[in-house]
C-alpha cells in the first residue's frame, strides 16, 4: 500500500512538473523563434543598393527572390546564394525532370519501398497501398498538389530505377540550368543534410518550370481526385493544395498562375510561386520563413514587381539602334529593285527596366561571344551597372543567303526594326576606297622616282668629277 501511495504521488509530482515546464519551455521557444524572425528581417537586401532601384519590402524569410521568369532578370534579392534546405518545393525539379523522360499517359506502380519510405503519421501522403498502379498524370498531380511524398518516390523509381540514379538526373538537370549552390539526394526533399539549394538556385528551376504550361497548369490546381479503378481499387483518392495563395484561400492571389508549398522542421517554411499580370511574368522564391509570412512575404514581393517594373521591348522602344534612312545599311532602294531586310533585333527580346526609366537611359554593349543558334550578335544592357536583359541581332527572314533574287514586295521598315543593305552606297565606299589607294600609290611612286633621279644625278656629278680629275693629273 505504500509502495502505491509512493508511486501515485510520483506520478502527481511529475505531471505538476511538466505543467509548470511546458509553458515554460514554450514561451521560451517561442521568445527564440520572435528573434530568429527579428535576426531575418535585419539581413540585408541586396537589391536596395543598386543606385535609382525602386526600394523593395522588407520580408521574414532568411532568403527571398523575385525574377522575371521571361528574362531571367533579378528584381528583388535578399541573401539569395545561402544554402538552404528546400523541402518539398524539391518536387518541381522532379515534376520537370519527369515531364521530360516520359509520357504521362506510362503507368506508374507504387512499390513496398516508395509507400513504406514516409512516415503516414506526419509526412504529406495520398494513401495510395503498395502495388497499386495510376497513370504518371496522376501521380504528377498527387505530388504536386497534395505533395504527396510516396508519388515522388514512385516517379523517381519509373523514371530511373532507383533514388540514387534520380538524384544523379536532379543533380545535372539542375547544372544544366545553371544551379551552382545545390546537391539533391531525395525526389520528395523529405530532410537530408546533404541535400540543399539556394534561393537563387531554386528560382533558376522554377523559371524553367512555369515556362511549361503543362506543370504550371498542374501547380495551379487546388483539388484533384484520383477515381478508383481496376489497378488502384481503393476509394476515390482526392488530393488537396495545402497553399493559402489560391481562390477563397486566406491568402488568395489573383494573378496566381502557380504555386508549390514545403516544410520541414529544418527548412521551416518554403515557398515557390508564379504570377502574371499584363504581360509581366514574376516567380516568387521564399525560404526558411515562418507561417503566415511565406505568403504575405510572397505576395509583397509580387505587388512590388508588378508596381515597379515594366518590360521592355528592345525593337521598339530603343532609338540608339535605330536604323536611319542615311546609313549605310538602310535604304529603300538596292540593286535588284526589291529591298529585302538582311538583319534585324529580335522583336520577342526584351528588358525589365523600372516604371518611368527611359531605354536610352541605360548603358548597352554589343557582344560576340557565347551567341546561341541563329544569333550574329547580342545588345546587353546594363541599368545603374545592373544588368536588366539584352536582345539578340538576328537573320531578318530566310531570304539572308537569297535577299533580293525574289519578287515578294519589300518589308515595311517602319513596321519592322531591320538592316538593309545599300548596294549603291557600298560600291560608292568600295570605289572612293579604291580611288584613294591608287592616288597613295601614285604618289609614293613619284616620290620614289624622284629620290631614284636624284641619286642618279648625284652618281654622274660624282663620276664627272673624278674623271676630270684624272685627266688633269694626266696633263700635268
Amino acid at each position: 500500500m505504500q509502495k502505491l501511495t509512493y508511486k501515485f504521488f510520483s506520478i502527481i509530482l511529475s505531471t505538476v512538473v511538466l505543467l509548470i515546464m511546458f509553458p515554460i519551455r514554450s514561451f521560451a521557444d517561442e521568445t527564440d523563434l520572435e528573434a530568429q524572425i527579428e535576426s531575418r528581417k535585419n539581413i540585408p537586401i541586396e537589391s536596395n543598393n543598386i543606385p535609382n532601384w525602386p526600394v523593395g519590402p522588407v520580408v521574414c524569410a532568411e532568403s527571398a527572390i523575385l525574377m522575371d521568369v521571361d528574362t531571367g532578370i533579378i528584381l528583388y534579392e535578399k541573401n539569395i546564394h545561402e544554402k538552404l534546405y528546400p523541402a518539398s518545393i524539391t518536387k518541381i525539379l522532379t515534376a520537370l525532370i519527369a515531364y521530360e523522360h516520359c509520357s504521362m499517359n506510362e503507368t506508374v506502380t507504387f512499390s513496398y519501398e516508395a509507400v513504406s519510405s514516409i512516415d503516414w503519421r506526419y509526412d504529406a501522403n495520398m494513401g495510395i497501398h503498395a502495388g497499386d498502379s495510376i497513370t504518371l498524370e496522376q501521380a504528377m498531380y498527387g505530388m504536386l498538389v497534395g505533395s504527396a511524398n510516396e508519388a515522388a518516390y514512385a516517379i523517381a523509381e519509373h523514371v530511373s530505377g532507383d533514388l540514387k540514379s534520380f538524384a544523379d538526373l536532379m543533380n545535372e538537370k539542375a547544372a544544366e540550368l545553371g544551379c551552382t549552390e545545390s546537391h539533391f539526394v531525395t525526389p520528395n526533399g523529405i530532410h537530408d543534410d546533404d541535400h540543399y539549394t539556394s534561393a537563387h538556385d531554386m528560382a533558376l528551376i522554377a523559371q524553367a518550370f512555369f515556362s511549361n504550361d503543362y506543370l504550371a497548369s498542374i501547380s495551379n490546381t487546388p483539388t484533384y481526385k484520383i477515381p478508383a479503378s481496376a489497378t488502384q481499387p481503393n476509394d476515390d483518392m482526392v488530393v488537396y493544395a495545402k497553399s493559402k495563395l489560391f481562390p477563397q484561400k486566406e491568402y488568395a492571389y489573383e494573378y496566381l498562375i502557380g504555386t508549390k508549398t514545403g516544410y520541414t522542421e529544418s527548412a521551416r517554411q518554403t515557398l515557390v510561386s508564379c504570377a502574371q499580370k499584363d504581360t509581366l511574368r514574376l516567380v516568387c522564391v521564399v525560404m526558411k520563413d515562418e507561417a503566415p509570412s511565406q505568403y504575405t512575404d510572397t505576395i509583397d514581393l509580387f505587388n512590388y514587381g508588378f508596381s515597379n517594373f515594366l518590360p521592355v521591348t528592345i525593337a521598339d522602344k530603343d532609338n540608339r539602334y535605330s536604323i536611319s534612312t542615311s546609313n549605310l545599311f538602310d535604304t529603300k532602294n538596292d540593286i535588284f529593285g526589291s529591298s529585302k531586310p538582311i538583319l534585324k533585333i529580335d522583336p520577342d527580346d526584351r528588358i525589365i527596366l523600372p516604371v518611368g526609366t527611359d531605354p536610352d537611359n541605360t548603358e548597352s554593349k554589343v557582344v560576340y561571344e557565347d551567341l546561341k543558334d541563329n544569333e550574329l550578335a547580342r545588345i546587353e544592357y546594363y541599368y545603374s551597372g545592373t544588368f536588366v536583359g539584352s536582345a539578340s541581332v538576328v537573320p531578318a527572314s530566310e531570304q539572308l543567303t537569297s535577299v533580293g533574287l525574289e519578287n515578294d514586295p519589300p518589308s515595311d521598315p517602319a513596321k519592322e526594326k531591320v538592316i538593309f543593305l545599300n548596294i549603291y552606297k557600298v560600291l560608292g565606299y568600295i570605289l572612293a576606297v579604291f580611288a584613294g589607294s591608287s592616288f597613295i600609290f601614285i604618289l609614293i611612286s613619284l616620290i620614289r622616282g624622284s629620290k631614284r633621279y636624284k641619286r642618279k644625278n648625284n652618281t654622274n656629278k660624282n663620276y664627272n668629277y673624278e674623271h676630270k680629275k684624272l685627266n688633269w693629273k694626266h696633263f700635268k
